[in-house]
């Protein structure tokens, strides 16, 4: 039996990119994963939780510790989106980034506040502790490792990416 080598596939290192964000929220979510990176942890954007909603991002920290960062681009971005109570039962921590721009004063007093553009950022308020349950950490866990290696193959495989699958 012979074996013919296929083709050798064009590998992108580059994900397309996600057209669901604004230019802004983009540069936001680009200096946030940074300043997680730095701080040792390691990041996902866009994640889907088992409640329908989307992190825009999900940070894995040591010990397991996860965070949700909900980005505002601008004050109509957060008057608008009523929904981030949505994500604190899927986290320890949960953090709201904006601009430079956006007031402080307009995230609540309960939520950790970042501000970042797209070179990096800075926590200027620490986002309160609530534990999750064991069972719910395990779940969200590997809902993250499962996301973060279907974007290891999207990156290897290009040709498997079909719209929406991220």
């Amino acid at each position: 039996m012979t074996l013919t080598a296929l083709p050798s596939p064009e590998v992108s290192p580059l994900l397309p990119p996600d057209r669901r964000q604004s230019p802004t929220a983009l540069r936001i979510q680009r200096g946030v994963r940074r300043l997680f990176s730095e701080m040792g942890c390691v990041t996902l954007p866009e994640f889907s939780l088992v409640n329908g909603r989307r992190a825009d991002v999900i940070a894995l920290c040591g010990a397991g510790r996860l965070t949700i960062v909900e980005i505002k681009s601008s004050v109509a971005d957060f008057r608008a989106d009523r929904k981030w109570p949505d994500y604190r039962d899927f986290c320890d921590r949960f953090f709201f980034a904006i601009p430079e721009d956006v007031p402080e004063a307009l995230i609540p007093e309960e939520c950790g506040l970042i501000v970042a553009d797209a070179y990096g950022a800075a926590i200027l308020r620490e986002a309160p502790e609530h534990a999750l349950s064991g069972p719910r950490r395990k779940a969200v866990t590997l809902r993250f490792a499962h996301s973060a290696a279907r974007l290891l193959h999207a990156m290897a495989d290009p040709g498997a990416i079909r719209e929406g699958a991220l």
